[in-house]
């Protein structure tokens, strides 16, 4: 009976030792001295739209936005366009994809380097408007060869949640010069992801106005820009969005394209900060490179194969538009 008594006033030690460490963490996270934990976590916690309340229910909405504010970019509209357009028109294009697979003490993720960027195109869900599809359904259906997730997508009303079935695209959604989404007033600007008729990747604040004149053929929203005329725009801090699975979008000055996935929200990789994608970009010599939609939405497919690990317990998560190699 006392060894009973014993066994059970140890269990309760433990089951308190648990329930005190999970209450506090918090607040240690995000009152302790560690400030650049603190800022990761704010980050993390304001980008993700569905986990807000962690950093609200702890600090004040002032001193929120007074970490974010820490955290500043040099983002200017884009210059030597017409130098890549001679590039990619100049050079000899091969129609080879070279993949590497790269890692950090954070993270993991893969690269492909597509030589030809005529070859790159967004493509959308068949059902838009009413759900989305999976990276992988949507590539398989344009018979590509390789695709990442695209852009954003809208609240989801229904649900009153930012948990969304990818049915509805936010902002521009161009393919193959058709407006896919037309909820967008032409002197909006935005961030975008897009290319010209010419195969020039164009990253930044554009509004339908300066894309028509660009001849753009294919685009989506989002970003921000992460590397524009070779230099990063995150010039103070890591971003502000923490780190998160990640998507990105790059082009060399040769006209080659860059893609980019990392996982994140794993033991094996927790993610990946906007500085890490900026310094990554660089690292592939990208010229010009932005940030796509990332989180759970993050999706590599090659060669019919999901080369990433995608952080929704369900799998590869439905989206609205992608980013797909034509074969």
């Amino acid at each position: 009976m006392k060894r009973n008594k014993k066994i059970t006033k140890i269990l309760a030690f433990l089951v308190f030792q648990v329930v005190f460490i999970f209450i506090t963490i918090p607040f240690f996270i995000f009152w302790g001295p560690f400030e650049n934990i603190k800022k990761t976590m704010v980050g993390a916690s304001m980008t993700t739209l569905s986990h807000q309340y962690i950093a609200k229910k702890i600090l004040s909405q002032d001193r929120i936005d007074e970490i974010l504010s820490e955290n500043k970019f040099d983002i200017k509209k884009q210059k030597n366009l017409e130098e890549i357009k001679n590039n990619i028109k100049n050079r000899i294009k091969k129609t080879s994809i070279e993949k590497y697979s790269i890692s950090s003490k954070r993270f993991k993720g893969y690269v492909l380097i597509i030589d030809d960027p005529s070859k790159i195109k967004v493509g959308y869900s068949g059902k838009i408007g009413l759900e989305g599809e999976t990276t992988s359904k949507i590539a398989e259906r344009n018979k590509a060869i390789a695709a990442v997730n695209g852009g954003a997508f809208a609240y989801n009303e229904q649900e009153e949640s930012w948990v969304s079935s990818g049915a509805k695209p936010m902002g521009i959604l161009i393919s193959n010069g058709r407006n896919i989404c037309k909820s967008v007033g032409r002197d909006s600007q935005m961030y975008v992801m897009a290319f010209t008729e010419d195969g020039v990747l164009l990253v930044g604040n554009y509004n339908f106005k300066e894309l028509e004149s660009l001849k753009v053929r294919d685009a989506i929203s989002f970003g921000p820009p992460i590397v524009i005329d070779g230099k990063g725009t995150v010039v103070k801090g890591d971003g502000g969005w923490g780190i998160a699975p990640r998507t990105a979008i790059g082009q060399r000055k040769d006209g080659s394209i860059i893609l980019l996935v990392i996982d994140g929200r794993q033991p094996s990789s927790y993610g990946a900060s906007l500085k890490d994608l900026q310094d990554i970009m660089i690292q592939f010599a990208a010229y010009n490179a932005t940030n796509l939609d990332g989180g759970s939405s993050s999706t590599m497919y090659y060669k019919g194969d999901i080369l990433n690990n995608p952080s929704d317990p369900l799998g590869e998560r439905t989206v609205p538009s992608i980013v797909y190699v034509e074969k």
